[in-house]
């Protein structure tokens, strides 16, 4: 049965700011207090999702959730009037204020772990929800994560939704952002490839000395479980606790798969010769490896450039696309290295390299921006159309953005109560735009004055 593989990427929220949220992100504690560019964000992750669909990829899209999320500060003791909330959790918790204005769902990467129908026993494809409990401001994320999903994937026939992990240390579940489903063909059943970063029971193992590591063999094992797949089927393997503290805090920085070829950095895991023989194995000997050395491209500058956060695209004759941020393209030891890539015996025959600068500050590429989910053909006709890019889509998108979104947000504007009314105003639009499924599952009761509930998981 034929299959391909959909990218659904996020789209860059209206309160896209840079807060510096993510400690082991270097990226984004870099750029900590500097002005972002909602506006131009937006507009740059559009840009390489109408790219890549009009390549003839099947790219979807995926709304931001609600922000600033007034429910949460409420849940926090804050009161009164919405306008009176921000302003006092500006002067008393401002930090709270930066966590629930943050539009990191943009990066879908991290919005769940997918199972292609090919691979789970049951035959359907399962989701789970991140639960993303490392971070405060992505942990209040995956109940309205789950809505989204269901809201793209409604068919019961051919999709399976499992709510998000238990909300505990141990189980710390950072989502696609640590799975690679390596296979032949898509069509085919493949070998999940889940990297976790330490044992959330064993305080025995190696661990990070500087940065947390987030995910755990735990959480990875419970998807697994849930997402009924076969012991056989399954490899795990630990990331070096050295690169995590050098900025991988998640394996798609250090490492990016695709069909039959994993490249990888020579430092990317614990035991590394260890887990190429594991997949070796489990693949039948049919798995690619391209190790990229430390002494061609340091850690340090695979993770300013972000090389490994890319993504590889098949096409119909067998070769990949590597899209990859500008990033790349402007550093001479990265450029010089993927020139050589495309002229070795490997599937990368493309670069394309795309701005996306305003996400790059934030600390996430262009795999982070996509969540990829695997699609016999049945299944793609069972997705919501109307989260799928279409020159229409895209342009009813671009034009949304130009009217709502500001061109410039500092830290002082998040607790403005117009950035507020600004963002339920287009997020408003935006479910009109999406149509009647997003309408149901998003919200209750669409009302830009008080009640406004978009993606307000406890709406329903």
């Amino acid at each position: 049965m034929k299959a391909i593989e959909a990218n659904f990427d996020g789209l860059v929220g209206p309160t896209h700011n840079y807060a510096g949220l993510s400690a082991g992100n270097i990226a984004s504690t870099e750029h900590k207090r500097q002005a972002s560019n909602p506006r131009q964000a937006a507009l740059q992750g559009l840009a390489k999702m109408k790219a890549l669909h009009d390549m003839g990829f099947v790219q979807g899209v995926l709304p931001p959730q609600a922000r600033p999320d007034i429910d949460t500060l409420r849940r926090l003791g804050f009161a009164g009037t919405d306008a009176r909330v921000l302003e006092a959790v500006a002067r008393q918790a401002p930090e709270l204020l930066s966590a629930c204005c943050s539009a990191s769902s943009m990066w879908t990467a991290n919005a769940a772990t997918v199972s292609a129908s090919f691979d789970t026993q049951d035959g359907k494809v399962h989701f789970t929800p991140a639960n993303l409990v490392s971070k405060f401001h992505r942990s209040i994320e995956h109940k309205s994560t789950a809505r989204i999903l269901k809201a793209v994937f409604n068919d019961g026939q051919y999709f399976q939704h499992h709510p998000a992990l238990p909300g505990t240390g141990v189980l710390g579940d950072e989502g696609a952002a640590n799975h690679t489903r390596l296979c032949s063909n898509y069509h085919q059943p493949a070998i999940s490839f889940f990297v976790f970063g330490r044992y959330g029971l064993d305080e025995t193992r190696p661990v990070p000395g500087r940065y947390p590591a987030r995910q755990t063999l735990e959480a990875s094992r419970a998807v697994a479980r849930q997402h009924r797949l076969k012991d056989e089927a399954v490899v795990y393997a630990q990331q070096n606790p050295d690169v995590i503290d050098s900025g991988v805090f998640h394996n798609d920085v250090i490492a990016v798969g695709n069909q039959h070829l994993l490249l990888c950095h020579e430092k990317a895991f614990l035991e590394q010769a260890e887990v190429y023989k594991t997949l070796q194995k489990a693949t039948a000997g049919q798995l690619q490896i391209v190790e990229v050395p430390e002494s061609r491209i340091r850690v340090e500058t695979a993770v300013q450039t972000y090389l490994f956060n890319s993504q590889l695209l098949s096409r119909d004759d067998g070769k990949m696309i590597m899209v990859v941020p500008s990033e790349c393209e402007n550093n001479p030891t990265v450029s010089n290295y993927l020139s050589e890539l495309v002229n070795t015996d490997n599937p990368i025959d493309q670069i394309m390299a795309f701005d996306l600068r305003q996400s790059m500050n934030n600390g996430g590429g262009p795999a982070c921006l996509r969540l990829r989910v695997v699609l016999n053909e049945q299944e793609l006709q069972a997705v919501n159309p109307h989260c799928l890019i279409t020159d229409s889509l895209y342009s009813q998108l671009t034009q949304w953005v130009e009217s709502h979104y500001r061109d410039q947000l500092k830290e002082s504007d998040l607790a403005d109560p117009k950035l507020l009314t600004e963002s339920r105003e287009a997020l408003d639009q935006l479910t009109q735009i999406l149509g009647h499924w997003f309408r149901l599952f998003l919200s209750e009761k669409i009302n830009t004055q008080r009640s406004f509930s978009y993606c307000n998981p406890e709406a329903l």
